[in-house]
């Protein structure tokens, strides 16, 4: 993998220490629901966890003075940290009691969260498992509306589902935040759409180096720090 763009100096994904990190450390939970005999597939999980990572950004409790303003103002501050966990039975609707926002998709089912302080997760998130979120797809996913959001993963990059789903949450929240209001407006009244896939290694290049926001990998799991990991293609900002 090769790219020309480097985050900004104080991004919060750059993979060196910077201002961000002298802060208070938040984080971000999300919760996929993992049926033993009816798992999601692959990339719905991914693109349920992207809606549900801008559900929350513009959901009126995180904003203004809502009851989650401080926690996301806190959190956004600081370096942007999320974090998926798996849960089923018991463990999902112990989850499903606690304050968030539950988003659906085709076949995936995921919960996020306020966010949280990085050691301060609540009792019953906290004993979920970050692991055994490995996922597949029933078949190709079809090719991507080139008229809507997409969000392009790394294609040299291998990572499981829970981290690829934290991934192209931070895409989605880039794209977010260069978005003009009308746009995200729009965007929001829609339903959030977008699309999930592995780029073709012919474009990757291209993508990185085109002016659209990239996320670049703080390195603490999977891959190596620095790594690009997605692309946020979003129509508005080509």
């Amino acid at each position: 993998m090769s790219t020309d763009q480097s985050p900004a100096a104080d991004s919060p994904f750059r993979p060196s220490p910077g201002a961000r990190d002298a802060a208070p450390q938040f984080v971000l939970p999300l919760v996929v629901r993992i049926e033993r005999a009816a798992p999601p597939s692959r990339t719905d999980a991914l693109e349920t966890a992207a809606r549900a990572v801008l559900v929350m950004l513009a959901d009126e409790r995180s904003t203004g003075e809502g009851e989650w303003a401080r926690a996301v103002r806190d959190w956004q501050d600081a370096r942007i940290r999320k974090v998926v966990r798996r849960a089923r039975g018991a463990e999902w609707r112990r989850a499903e009691a606690l304050p968030g926002i539950t988003v659906t998709g085709k076949s995936a089912e995921v919960r996020v969260f306020p966010p949280v302080p990085l050691d301060g997760w609540p009792k019953d998130l906290a004993r979920l498992q970050v692991s055994g979120t490995d996922l597949e797809d029933p078949g190709a996913p079809p090719p991507a509306d080139p008229a809507a959001p997409v969000l392009w993963l790394n294609p040299d990059l291998d990572m499981s589902a829970g981290k690829a789903m934290a991934q192209v949450g931070h895409g989605a929240q880039l794209a977010w935040w260069d978005l003009p209001d009308e746009e995200r407006t729009a965007w929001h009244d829609a339903g959030f759409p977008l699309a999930v896939r592995t780029a073709d290694p012919s474009r990757w290049n291209g993508l990185t180096t085109g002016g659209l926001p990239t996320v670049h990998d703080a390195g603490f799991t999977e891959i190596a720090p620095g790594s690009c990991t997605v692309v946020a293609d979003h129509p508005a900002l080509r």
